[in-house]
């Protein structure tokens, strides 16, 4: 065991989550320990007690309490199944010696933590090696509903750069979606605030964003600023849209807390949207008929990054899931119809 140390954070590291600085620090440590020594007050950033999801900045101090020396022994249950391997193996859409791109499928979480298990893109990466002795590492998430494209650096120095321009907003998203109503204006930007409900859980599960309006944000010091642009690419009556959503900051459940907040709730997302979302009564789809599945319809549509190696500039496109196709062919809705940018094309 290691006694308590001191450490501060350098430059190289960045702005990151704390708990992804411990264990690149300290592999030996799981998510739980980490989770662990923040709940029982044992890390302290700058002095003062913090929690494991908590961004941490150049120059802070960090108290490391004692740590084990040796790696944790290997889980036997982290073996990844033949199906798994050649699932994630597929969703690759593009690779290089730098960078793999994912269209990830709904209903498969990012990364674990709490009530996620062990089935995840993170754990499954291992399958992602592709000759490489270290799998790839993922820069940003998804939630676990949302469909679409992800990143994953297959270095540490391109984990840096690509953290680096997503932090800075040098990468662009747009997001499709299916949402309840016409939002009017058919083209506009949301900007309320968002901070975490309370009352969710100790350990994050069922985390819900609340909304905080744009001249109330002064009365909240926990709520973050928060921007989406949006267009609506097509509509049917005024019962369901086809949104394009560029989210300019990256806050947790941006696009589903924004959506729901002006009273246009994403299809399928309970959580934001309750009854509207889920279609209940005599609602948005009375009278369609057809196949519209009750899953979240928001699916990462576009990506467009500087490789941080080669500099080039690069777009991808990830083919919708099959319950979106599903409802996309209900609605007589082609993805060929619409412009690829709304936002740069209109």
């Amino acid at each position: 065991m290691s006694g308590v140390q001191t450490l501060t954070v350098s430059a190289d590291d960045g702005e990151q989550r704390l708990d992804k600085w411990f264990k690149r620090r300290f592999p030996q440590l799981t998510q739980g320990a980490v989770e662990k020594m923040c709940r029982t007050g044992q890390v302290r950033v700058d002095g003062a007690r913090a929690k494991a999801a908590d961004r941490i900045v150049p120059g802070q101090t960090i108290r490391i309490p004692p740590l084990p020396d040796s790696p944790a022994p290997a889980r036997s249950d982290t073996r990844i199944s033949a199906a798994d391997a050649k699932m994630i193996q597929n969703a690759v859409i593009f690779r290089d010696e730098h960078l793999i791109i994912l269209n990830k499928p709904p209903g498969l979480p990012s990364q674990g933590g709490s009530g996620q298990g062990d089935r995840h893109v993170d754990g499954l990466s291992e399958a992602l090696k592709f000759g490489y002795k270290d799998k790839p590492k993922l820069v940003h998430r998804l939630d676990k509903d949302t469909s679409g494209l992800l990143m994953l650096a297959r270095t540490d120095r391109v984990a840096r750069g690509l953290s680096e321009a997503l932090r800075h907003r040098n990468t662009r998203k747009i997001y499709w979606a299916a949402v309840a109503g016409v939002p009017h204006p058919r083209k506009g930007s949301i900007k309320y605030g968002l901070m975490k409900a309370p009352g969710h859980g100790r350990g994050g599960e069922g985390e819900k964003m609340q909304c905080v309006h744009p001249a109330k944000m002064a009365d909240y010091p926990d709520a973050k600023r928060a921007q989406t642009d949006y267009f609506v690419l097509w509509f049917l009556g005024s019962r369901l849209s086809w949104m394009a959503l560029e989210p300019v900051t990256g806050r947790t459940h941006q696009l589903r807390a924004h959506m729901a907040e002006i009273g246009h709730p994403i299809l399928g997302d309970g959580k934001y949207g309750g009854g509207a979302a889920n279609n209940e009564g005599d609602g948005w789809g009375a009278g369609i008929g057809g196949d519209i599945s009750r899953k979240l319809h928001l699916h990462a549509r576009s990506l467009t990054i500087e490789h941080p190696v080669t500099k080039a500039k690069m777009t991808f496109t990830a083919p919708l899931p099959d319950h979106m196709a599903r409802t996309w062919k209900t609605l007589d809705w082609g993805e060929g119809d619409v412009p690829a940018d709304p936002f740069g094309d209109a």
